[in-house]
């Protein structure tokens, strides 16, 4: 029980009477395939500024895509990666917040990398919920698109195999296909193929575009 408030039976999340002071409505998408814990966090949440749509399953989400908010969303290893995958298809970011009940340490920075802004560990108080959204407010805009762009570059990268990666990590590093032949021990010829189908799978354009891309996913720096 969050020792902030006192325990609501069958309800860990908490009374709602010292919900955060906040006067504009906030939208919230909670994601959570366990129906109890959904009703938990909708029953805590009623009568405050935060609305709650609850789905069970992503794909529910993104038939309903919301305009704004944030998405909070049960952390079981494979949500948030694809709800950031989501978001890179629709080109349309969302401050993602995970949660789970005594998460270990890898598994909060894997969710991080993978583009959550912040970690709740279940069951949480009120609290955590405003301070999730104030991070989410604040992250709404230039981390969104910073977030966004990343998230959309490293989908383009990951349709790489792993040598027209090393081939692209060559050209990033401004090495010519001899050269990048010699590091990887191939022909400049084969260096070449990898380089044609490198930019064909990433969508780029020409060589710039594809180092773009690279250090956008963080691929190099």
């Amino acid at each position: 029980m969050h020792p902030e408030m006192d325990a609501l039976p069958d309800y860990p999340y908490g009374k709602t009477g010292s919900i955060v002071t906040m006067t504009q409505r906030t939208n919230l998408s909670l994601v959570d395939n366990d129906l109890r814990r959904r009703a938990s966090i909708s029953h805590a949440l009623a009568g405050t500024p935060i609305h709650v749509e609850p789905f069970e399953h992503l794909d529910e989400l993104v038939a309903r895509w919301p305009r704004d908010g944030l998405i909070l969303i049960h952390d079981d290893g494979q949500n948030v990666q694809r709800a950031i995958k989501m978001m890179t298809d629709l080109g349309q970011w969302l401050p993602l917040v995970a949660y789970g009940a005594n998460p270990g340490t890898n598994q909060v920075v894997q969710a991080v990398l993978n583009g959550a802004i912040d970690y709740l560990e279940w069951p949480f108080g009120l609290a955590e919920v405003r301070q999730a959204l104030i991070v989410a407010e604040e992250s709404s805009g230039s981390l969104g698109t910073v977030k966004l762009r990343e998230a959309m570059a490293r989908s383009r990268v990951q349709r790489l195999t792993k040598r027209e990666r090393e081939v692209l990590a060559g050209v990033a590093d401004g090495l010519s296909n001899r050269l990048i032949g010699e590091r990887l021990a191939i022909s400049p010829r084969t260096v070449e193929i990898h380089r044609a189908n490198m930019l064909n799978k990433m969508g780029a354009n020409h060589t710039s575009e594809a180092i773009r891309i690279a250090i956008e996913a963080s691929l190099v720096g």
